[in-house]
């Protein structure tokens, strides 16, 4: 839902900041966790999200689940379960790291391959990704067989497509425009 994600950004903006501001980077994202791995309890978050839940039992029950944390971390556990919106923790989790990571010239990469990448050849493909944007490359693999070989990567918002699928796609369309 987009309005989610912009709500996601726009917390995990403010909390980077403030962890910028009090030098607490790695403090906040374990703590981001924390928080994201508890609304990754469906019954806990639908609970904590119940309209008729008083905001008192809403935040008794968060501090007794995340025991010690960052209290403007506890604060924001109950801003967003006073809100009803628990369940974008993952989220602001996801958009913090990703943050944290531009923070420290670490650019995620997602990748899909054929078959699952070797510990060397994803060490290689970092390096390559890595060369390609300037900075430190960290690969999300997946796998996908329906490729055939090769792979998908997306890096910082570019999409590079070296699988043999897309490499025979482009080839029927050169040899139908041809026979015309």
């Amino acid at each position: 839902m987009v309005v989610r994600t912009v709500d996601a950004r726009r917390y995990s903006q403010a909390v980077f900041q403030i962890a910028v501001e009090r030098d607490e980077l790695d403090n906040w994202q374990s703590d981001l966790n924390k928080i994201a791995g508890l609304a990754d309890d469906a019954a806990f978050t639908a609970l904590i999200e119940h309209p008729k839940l008083p905001l008192s039992d809403k935040t008794r029950l968060l501090s007794e689940r995340l025991g010690a944390i960052n209290p403007l971390a506890l604060n924001l556990a109950f801003l967003l379960a006073d809100r009803d919106s628990l369940s974008i923790a993952g989220e602001i989790s996801e958009e913090y790291q990703r943050l944290l990571d531009g923070h420290r010239g670490i650019e995620q990469a997602d990748v899909i391959t054929a078959v699952p990448l070797a510990d060397e050849d994803r060490t290689k493909l970092e390096e390559r990704l890595g060369a390609m944007v300037n900075k430190t490359v960290i690969v999300k693999s997946e796998v996908d067989s329906s490729l055939l070989g090769g792979i998908v990567a997306r890096i910082g918002g570019k999409l590079l497509d070296g699988s043999t699928l897309s490499r025979l796609e482009a080839l029927k369309r050169e040899i139908a425009g041809t026979a015309d």
